[in-house]
């Protein structure tokens, strides 16, 4: 997303994803964004004044080694910041204010800034919610192969196989033993989209979708506890972000758990912009650009700011 100084969007770009881990053209798919969104825009890179670069993956001061390169093209020198995904999405969604964001999607990560401004992952406690969609996928699939089903789960297990192009779960073991797909990374990326199937089959009570998704909530509302238990005021605000975690059945399962919390009261909330939109404050940030009324305005003109 490319904006003015006072906060007009210019342009938004959509590529590849910006993580190596997730596809070994990550550089090529950052620049191509950053230049096709200059090139929208009717600018150039020496108009750049700053830049925030949100990277899933980033996550210890060793990833700067393969992060800090996606955003090196020539001529493109101005002030920039590369923070975790997370980071930006806590941005557009609190405005800077104390919160918990519980991100699941394609990845999954939990990241909390309290009142002392304290920034708090899941990560930092060795704790992970597998959440993801690709996670969600795998634990059905598995639970499927091992027979943990039963007449519920009939139109689920039908959508799994014509999925994989399959006709018998005897078959699905077979592609099972063969490793599904060669690639780490086309394979995650194959099962990540299998888990709408699973989210809706829950809502449509398959005992299967709803134990597995059940099981995501338990480990979401671990991570939440967790960080929750590092703030000062007896009510914290929790933000959801990502497809998994906003799928009715997951939503509506955490809004149950979270209005009985252990260590806090939550009080989920809408997030105030989209991460990509939380990129942009922060860029404003480092140019000492203070976020008034009239430049929250103009962000919010675009349907990409807003969740």
């Amino acid at each position: 997303m490319a904006v003015d100084l006072a906060g007009h969007v210019l342009s938004y770009v959509e590529k590849g994803a910006s993580s190596i881990h997730k596809d070994l053209h990550a550089r090529e798919n950052v620049q191509g964004a950053i230049e096709e969104a200059l090139q929208q825009a009717g600018r150039n890179v020496k108009h750049v004044q700053a830049l925030t670069a949100g990277i899933a993956g980033l996550d210890s001061k060793a990833d700067l080694e393969w992060v800090c390169p996606l955003t090196a093209i020539e001529g493109l020198d101005c002030l920039k910041q590369h923070v975790n995904d997370a980071v930006v999405a806590h941005s557009g969604a609190l405005l800077t204010e104390p919160g918990i964001i519980v991100i699941a999607g394609t990845g999954s990560i939990i990241y909390a800034v309290n009142e002392e401004g304290q920034q708090i992952r899941n990560y930092d406690l060795h704790h992970y919610a597998a959440s993801a969609a690709r996670f969600l996928a795998y634990e059905t699939t598995f639970e499927l192969l091992s027979g943990n089903i039963d007449a519920s789960d009939h139109d689920l297990v039908s959508d799994i196989l014509m999925f994989w192009e399959l006709s018998t779960v005897k078959e699905l073991s077979q592609l099972a033993l063969q490793g599904f797909v060669d690639d780490q990374r086309e394979r995650n990326r194959k099962f990540a989209q299998l888990a709408p199937l699973i989210t809706k089959a829950a809502v449509q009570s398959s005992n299967l979708a709803k134990f597995v998704c059940d099981r995501a909530v338990h480990q979401i509302m671990v991570g939440v506890e967790m960080l929750a238990s590092y703030f000062t005021n007896a009510e914290v605000n929790v933000f959801l972000i990502g497809s998994v975690v906003n799928s009715d059945y997951l939503q509506l399962r955490l809004a149950s758990q979270m209005s009985n919390g252990n260590n806090k009261k939550y009080r989920l909330t809408k997030p105030a912009f989209s991460p990509v939109a939380g990129a942009v404050l922060l860029a404003l940030k480092q140019l000492n650009i203070p976020i008034e009324q009239d430049l929250s305005h103009n962000l919010s003109q675009h349907p990409r700011s807003l969740n």
